[in-house]
């Protein structure tokens, strides 16, 4: 069995040019953003070129304020021969206060080889759990 990272954390500012007109963080953006950290995790986790071949269940659970720290966690939930499921979470902080959880997602992600042809993960196995923070 390989060793393989099944959980990635990526760390985002909330710029006022990711915002929507009531200062929050826009839903494009947030998708962007979460597509993002699904992509770098199972990149990882498969050692191969990934593309998306599916996202779904998006949940924006709290408004993400400008000028907060958005903190995304990634893991892969479900492998496939030459797909993996990557399950994303996303929380924010401000200044003096607890982190809020107000993102949530799945995204299906498929190996490809250098003619964007699906191929087979190696053998590995994920840990369908979040671990702990």
């Amino acid at each position: 069995m390989t060793n393989r990272n099944t959980a990635l954390e990526l760390t985002e500012i909330v710029f006022p040019e990711h915002a929507n007109h009531y200062g929050t963080l826009f839903g494009g953006n947030a998708l962007m953003l979460m597509s993002k950290a699904a992509f770098l995790a199972a990149r990882d986790f498969a050692q191969a070129d990934v593309v998306m071949a599916g996202c779904g269940d998006a949940q924006f659970l709290a408004p993400v304020p400008v000028g907060s720290v958005l903190r995304l966690r990634a893991w892969i939930s479900r492998q496939g021969r030459s797909s993996l499921t990557v399950s994303v979470t996303g929380s924010f902080e401000q200044l003096g206060q607890a982190p809020r959880e107000a993102l949530r997602s799945f995204f299906e992600m498929v190996a490809v080889d250098k003619s964007g042809r699906p191929r087979r993960i190696p053998n590995a196995q994920p840990n369908p759990e979040k671990e702990a923070a």
